[in-house]
C-alpha cells in the first residue's frame, strides 16, 4: 500500500487496454466562460432522473411553487427528490417525452415561471465539520444529488457506504469529444469543486484524494492544483488523452492500477468514484442550502453560432437552449445529447435537461456524417483491439443478432461501458453498441419479469396456505366439543358392559354381535378425545354384518348352482336310482295293460276304418297309455319314498342336492308340456295318411313321452333322495311345512289328472274333423298341460325350500316311509315336551300322507 502511495504521489499511470484517439473538436466551447440563460416560458422537470425509485408527488396541478421547492419526497431505496428550478404555476402534471432515445413517456410536472424567481427559505451550513455522519448524508440526500456524469446514480448511497474507501477518486478527464462543461467548471468553480471533495473526504475518509484530469486541459489543471494545496491528501493528477479514460473502471486503472472484478463495483476494491458537477453540487448544497436545479451544458456543433457553456435550469427544454445559442439548423438536421460516441440523437427538441446531460451537439452533414448500410463483419478484429473493457464485440454482436442471451452473459455483455469504440473503428460500418443496449434492456426484461412471477408465484402459495387454513378454522368451528360424562352415566356404561360381557358367554353369536357394538360405543363414549363428528359406528356395524351375510349366501347360491351343473354322480346312488327306474317301469307296464282298454273303448264310427288311420290312433293311445303311467307315478307319493339315514347330515351338501332337484324338476316339466303338445296336436283329419310318416310322427311322440317320463322320473328320484335334516329344528314349523307341501303336492296330481283325463277321453274317430275345433280343443289341452306342469314345479320347489334345515347328507334307502317319520327320528330333542309335540305333528303328518295315497291311487 505504501509503495502503491508512493508511486500514485510520484505521478504514476498505468494504460487500460484498448482506447482510440478521435477528433477532440473541444475548442469551439471552452473558449468562453459560463453564460446563463433567461428564464423558458416552461420547464418539463421529469419526475425520474436518476438511477432508483421515483419520489413521491408533493405537489398538484394549479399549485404555485417556489425556486427549489421539493416536487416529491424520497419514497423508496436510492430515491432522490426533484426541485422546482424556478417560481411559478404547476400547469401540468402528465407523462411527458423522455431523455431517451425512444423518447418514451415519464410522468412529468410542467411549471410556467412567473419571472419572479423568488427562492424557497434555504439553510445553508456555513461550518460543515459540526455536522455529523448521518445529518451530512441527509442533506446531501434531500437536496436531490445524483451522478451527474452519465450513470445518475444517487450521490447520498455513495456517500454513506460502509466499505472502507482508500482512494477518493474525482473524475475530472472529460474524454468525450465536443465536451467542455467540466473543464470551464474547474476553470472557475476550481474552490467549489475542492470544497465538495472534502465534504465527501469527511464522511469517506479516505487514504488519499485523487483529481484526474487529461493534459489537455491545462487551465483546469492549474486551477485545481492551486485550489487543492492547503490539504495534502489531495492530489491532481495528470493522464493521457485518450479514448475512454473517463469510463470509471478504466479511470480507476489509470491511477490506482486496480482493476474492478466483472459485475463487481469500485467499492468492492477500496475505490469511489465522483464527478466534478456532482461535488459542485454536493458543495452548494452543504454551503449554500441549494437543491440540484441546474447544471452546466455545452451546447455546440457547426451549426450553432455561439457555441459555449451555460448554466440551464433543470426541464429547460432543449428548443431553448439552441434558439439562445443562434441555432441554424440544415435539412434533416440531426440533434445529438452527449458526445458524438456515447450520445444519442433526439427523436424531438421538446425534452427537458436532466440531471446527466452535459451536452446538446447539433453538427452539419460534414461533421457528424450519417452511418452508410451495414455489411457483413470482415472478422478484422479491430474492434477486438479497440475495446477498453478487453470483451469480444464481434462475438457479442452474433449472440445479440441471434438473442442468445444466456451466451452474452456468460461473455461478460454486462461490462460493456458503451463507448463506441468498436462501432468507431469497426470498417463494415456495423452499428455494434446498438445492438449492445437493446440486448441489455431485453435481459433485464427477462430478469424483471423472473422476479415479478417468483412474487407472484410467492403471493399465490401463501393466499392458498391463508384459505387451507381459514377452511379449517372454519370446519373446527362447527364440530361440537365432546360433553363431560358424569360418574353415573360411566356406571351405567360399566354395568352395559358387564351385561353384554355376560350375555356373550352363552355362546349367542346375536349377543357377541351386540357386545361388540355394546364395547364400541362404550369406548366412543368413555374417550373425551374422540371425534366430533356424529356417531354412525353402529349403523355401520350393522350394515357390514349384513353385507357379510349377504355374500355368504350369494357364495352359497354360486356354489350350489355349479355343483347343480358339475355335481358327480356317486356310483351307489346310480344303482339305487337305476334300480328304482327299473320297478317304476314295471310297474307302469302293468298300468299300461289296465289302460289300454279304455284307448280301445272309444266310440268307433260305423263307417269302415282306413289302415293308416288306425296305425295313427294306435300310436296316439300309445303315447296316452306312457302319459297315464307318468300321471300315476307322479301321484305316489313323494314323502313316503324318501331314504332314511342315520348319519349326520352336511348343510353344503343338502343345499347342493336340493339345488339338483329343483333343476331336475324344472327339466321333467319342460319336457312333459313338449311331449303333451306332440300327442295332443295330432289331429285327425278327413285327408288320407302317408303310412310312412304315421309311423315316423308315432315314433316320434313315443320317444318325447318316453324322454318325459324318465325326466319326470329323475325328478321325482331325487325329491325322494332329498336329505333329511337330522340337526333338532322346531317341530311344530317342521309339521306345518310338510302339510302345506302335502297340499300342493296333491293339488298338482289332481290338475295333472284332470288334463291327461281330458286328453285321454277325446274321441277319436275316422270321421272328418272341424280343424277350427281341433285347433281349440288342442290349445286347451296345452294350456292344461302347461299349469299342470307349472303347479307340480311349485310343489317341488316349495318341499326341499321348507323342509331344509341347517345340515343336509343323503340318508340310505333302507326304508320307504313317510316325512313325518323323519321327523320323528330326529335326534337330540331339546325336552320331553319337545319330543311330545313332535311324535303327535308325525303322527299326523302320517295320517295325512297315508290318506293323500289313498286317494291317488283310486284317481289312478
Amino acid at each position: 500500500m505504501d509503495k502503491l502511495l508512493e508511486q500514485i504521489k510520484k505521478g504514476v499511470v498505468w494504460p487500460f487496454p484498448g482506447g482510440i484517439h478521435p477528433p477532440q473538436q473541444k475548442s469551439l466551447s471552452n473558449s468562453a466562460s459560463i453564460t446563463r440563460l433567461s428564464l423558458p416560458d416552461k420547464l418539463v422537470v421529469a419526475l425520474k432522473q436518476h438511477i432508483g425509485a421515483n419520489g413521491k408527488l408533493l405537489v398538484e396541478k394549479g399549485q404555485r411553487v417556489l425556486k427549489g421547492q421539493a416536487l416529491t419526497s424520497p419514497a423508496a431505496n436510492w430515491s432522490v427528490p426533484v426541485h422546482a428550478p424556478s417560481s411559478g404555476i404547476v400547469t401540468d402534471i402528465a407523462p411527458m417525452p423522455s431523455a431517451h432515445p425512444s423518447a418514451l413517456p415519464e410522468l412529468s410536472v410542467v411549471i410556467e415561471p412567473d419571472g419572479k424567481d423568488e427562492w424557497v427559505a434555504l439553510n445553508p451550513i456555513n461550518n460543515p465539520t459540526t455536522l455529523t455522519h448521518d445529518e451530512l448524508v441527509n442533506i446531501i440526500h434531500q437536496a436531490g444529488i445524483s451522478g451527474m456524469g452519465g450513470a445518475g446514480f444517487p450521490t447520498y448511497v455513495k456517500a454513506d457506504t460502509k466499505q472502507p474507501i482508500e482512494f477518493l477518486i474525482v473524475n475530472a478527464v472529460e474524454c468525450e469529444p465536443y465536451i467542455t462543461a467540466d473543464d470551464t467548471l474547474m476553470r472557475e468553480h476550481a474552490i467549489e469543486v475542492i470544497q465538495g471533495l472534502e465534504l465527501m473526504q469527511q464522511l469517506l475518509n479516505p487514504a488519499l484524494c485523487i483529481v484526474g484530469i487529461e493534459d489537455n486541459k491545462p487551465e483546469a489543471i492549474v486551477a485545481m492544483t492551486k485550489a487543492a494545496e492547503h490539504n495534502e491528501k489531495i492530489i491532481v493528477q495528470t493522464v493521457p488523452t485518450i479514448y475512454p479514460s473517463g469510463g470509471e473502471k478504466q479511470l480507476i486503472k489509470l491511477l490506482t492500477n486496480r482493476e474492478v472484478p466483472s459485475a463487481g463495483i469500485p467499492a468492492d476494491i477500496g475505490v469511489l468514484v465522483q464527478n466534478t458537477g456532482t461535488l459542485f453540487a454536493v458543495q452548494q448544497a452543504v454551503y449554500e442550502g441549494k437543491p440540484l436545479i441546474e447544471r452546466v451544458v455545452t451546447v455546440t456543433g457547426n451549426t450553432i453560432h455561439k457555441p459555449g457553456n451555460v448554466w440551464a435550469l433543470l426541464g429547460t427544454e432543449i428548443k431553448h437552449l439552441l434558439d439562445c445559442q443562434g441555432f441554424s439548423p440544415v435539412p434533416q438536421q440531426r440533434v445529438v445529447m452527449g458526445g458524438p460516441m456515447m450520445g444519442f440523437t433526439l427523436p424531438t427538441v421538446r425534452i427537458g435537461i436532466v440531471k446527466t446531460t452535459n451536452c446538446i451537439l447539433a453538427p452539419d452533414h460534414k461533421e457528424l456524417a450519417e452511418p452508410g448500410p451495414e455489411k457483413a463483419c470482415i472478422r478484422c478484429s479491430a474492434c477486438a483491439d479497440a475495446c477498453p473493457a478487453s470483451l469480444l464485440p464481434q462475438q457479442l454482436q452474433w449472440f445479440a443478432k441471434s438473442k442468445e442471451y444466456d451466451k452474452l452473459q456468460e461473455h461478460n455483455l454486462f461490462d460493456c461501458i458503451e463507448c463506441g469504440a468498436c462501432a468507431y473503428v469497426c470498417p463494415s460500418e456495423i452499428p455494434l453498441v446498438q445492438y449492445y443496449r437493446v440486448a441489455k434492456v431485453e435481459i433485464k426484461e427477462q430478469q424483471a419479469d423472473k422476479i415479478k412471477a417468483d412474487r407472484a408465484k410467492e403471493r399465490f402459495d401463501a393466499r392458498k396456505e391463508r384459505l387451507d387454513r381459514e377452511q379449517e378454522e372454519r370446519q373446527n368451528r362447527h364440530k361440537r366439543k365432546p360433553a363431560a360424562k358424569s360418574a353415573d352415566e360411566k356406571q351405567k356404561v360399566a354395568d352395559a358392559l358387564a351385561r353384554v360381557k355376560n350375555k356373550s358367554d352363552n355362546g349367542d353369536e346375536k349377543s357377541a354381535v351386540a357386545a361388540a357394538i355394546a364395547r364400541a360405543k362404550a369406548k366412543k363414549l368413555g374417550d373425551q378425545s374422540a371425534e366430533l363428528e356424529p356417531d354412525n359406528s353402529e349403523v355401520a356395524k350393522e350394515r357390514a354384518l349384513r353385507k357379510e351375510q349377504a355374500r355368504k349366501y350369494k357364495d352359497q347360491k354360486s356354489q350350489t348352482d355349479e355343483s347343480a351343473d358339475t355335481a358327480p354322480v356317486d356310483d351307489k346312488k346310480s344303482a339305487v336310482a337305476a334300480a328304482i327306474a327299473r320297478a317304476k317301469a314295471k310297474k307302469a307296464a302293468q298300468a299300461n295293460e289296465g289302460t289300454e282298454p279304455v284307448v280301445n273303448e272309444a266310440p268307433q264310427s260305423d263307417a269302415p276304418v282306413d289302415g293308416k288311420k288306425a296305425a295313427v290312433a294306435a300310436a296316439i293311445a300309445r303315447a296316452k297309455a306312457k302319459k297315464a303311467a307318468q300321471a300315476n307315478e307322479g301321484t305316489e307319493p313323494v314323502v313316503s319314498e324318501a331314504p332314511q339315514t342315520e348319519a349326520p347330515v352336511d348343510d353344503k351338501k343338502a343345499a347342493v342336492a336340493a339345488a339338483i332337484a329343483r333343476a331336475k324338476a324344472k327339466k321333467a316339466a319342460k319336457a312333459l308340456e313338449n311331449a303333451e303338445p306332440a300327442v295332443s296336436e295330432a289331429p285327425q283329419t278327413e285327408a288320407p295318411v302317408d303310412d310312412k310318416k304315421a309311423a315316423v310322427a308315432a315314433a316320434i311322440a313315443r320317444a318325447k313321452a318316453k324322454k318325459a317320463a324318465k325326466a319326470l322320473e329323475e325328478a321325482e328320484q331325487t325329491t325322494i333322495e332329498e336329505p333329511q335334516s337330522d340337526t333338532p329344528a322346531d317341530d311344530k314349523k317342521a309339521a306345518v311345512a310338510a302339510a302345506i307341501a302335502r297340499a300342493k303336492a296333491k293339488k298338482a296330481a289332481k290338475a295333472l289328472e284332470e288334463t291327461e283325463q281330458t286328453v285321454s277321453e277325446e274321441p277319436q274317430s275316422a270321421a272328418p274333423v272341424d280343424d277350427k275345433k281341433a285347433a281349440v280343443a288342442a290349445a286347451i289341452a296345452r294350456a292344461k298341460a302347461k299349469k299342470a306342469a307349472k303347479a307340480l314345479e311349485d310343489t317341488e320347489q316349495t318341499q326341499p325350500q321348507e323342509l331344509q334345515v341347517d345340515s343336509a347328507a343323503p340318508k340310505s334307502a333302507e326304508s320307504n316311509t313317510d316325512d313325518s317319520s323323519d321327523l320323528i327320528n330326529a335326534d337330540k330333542p331339546k325336552s320331553a315336551e319337545d319330543k311330545k309335540k313332535a311324535a303327535v305333528a308325525a303322527a299326523i303328518a302320517r295320517a295325512k300322507a297315508k290318506k293323500l295315497q289313498k286317494e291317488g291311487n283310486n284317481q289312478s
